[in-house]
């Protein structure tokens, strides 16, 4: 399966989405929607940062995301008029990351890879990594699971508990960065946030519980990967934005199925 690379495709995507859900639960309950764009538009600076250094794209997207998810944390902790920031920010960390991209010398590498995703080229090296870094994403949140959970949906439970709101916040920005190093290659950076944001949103509607809207989120999302690889392969739609309307499509499915429920 390794040596085709609709196969690997196929792993990649599935290790998306297996960190996507648990996260991107989060960030709907969390509604850190903006927070999760700032961020992934961040990564187009780290993958030039990685070309310009010659260090792995990984580590500069890493590393980038995380600097501007903290930046991103800081200002809300000032009340700094929060959705105003995160919207300078994220549109002004895409321009940058363009316009450095611009200045890279050596090969050129057409920007389009990171900003749509080409995950039909993940090669099996890629493929470590996004597993590698998937399964850190997922293990840390299990981890962490349950005071996360307090914090998010208990916050003065959670403090009468002596949990640090603070930590655990710290906690999903690392989780976050990690998912966008991890998902730039598959869907990329312009994408990443629909990945976090739809499936979950679907889940939302088809289930109450945290885990099971957790396990559905990770269904829908590994279903969208396979539907937008199907449409990529046999339509020749490009992959990115092929997943992510698939991706889209079920979530519409998913609040018909909601209105249609009784009760």
């Amino acid at each position: 399966m390794l040596d085709d690379f609709l196969g690997r495709a196929a792993l990649a995507g599935l290790a998306v989405a297996l960190a996507c859900a648990p996260l991107g639960s989060f960030v709907v309950w969390r509604r850190m929607a903006f927070f999760g764009d700032a961020t992934a538009h961040a990564a187009l600076l780290g993958v030039a940062l990685g070309l310009a250094l010659a260090m792995p794209i990984f580590l500069g997207v890493t590393v980038v995301a995380l600097a501007m998810a903290l930046l991103v944390q800081r200002l809300a902790d000032q009340r700094f008029g929060v959705d105003l920031a995160l919207g300078v920010l994220s549109h002004s960390a895409l321009a940058f990351g363009l316009i450095a991209f611009s200045l890279t010398t050596g090969p050129r590498i057409d920007p389009e890879l990171y900003l749509f995703g080409d995950i039909l080229a993940v090669s099996r090296a890629d493929l470590g990594l996004i597993w590698g870094g998937a399964a850190a994403v997922v293990a840390l949140l299990a981890w962490r699971w349950q005071a996360l959970l307090t914090v998010t949906l208990h916050p003065d439970l959670a403090k009468a508990a002596g949990l640090s709101p603070r930590r655990e916040e710290l906690v999903l920005t690392l989780c976050l960065a990690l998912v966008v190093a991890v998902a730039i290659q598959v869907v990329g950076a312009l994408l990443i946030t629909s990945m976090l944001l739809i499936p979950a949103a679907a889940a939302r509607t088809l289930v109450s519980g945290p885990e099971a809207m957790v396990l559905w989120a990770a269904l829908l999302g590994a279903a969208s990967v396979g539907l937008g690889l199907g449409a990529s392969v046999y339509a020749d739609f490009p992959t990115g934005p092929a997943i992510v309307t698939s991706a889209a499509l079920i979530f519409v499915l998913s609040r018909i199925i909601g209105q249609l429920r009784p009760g």
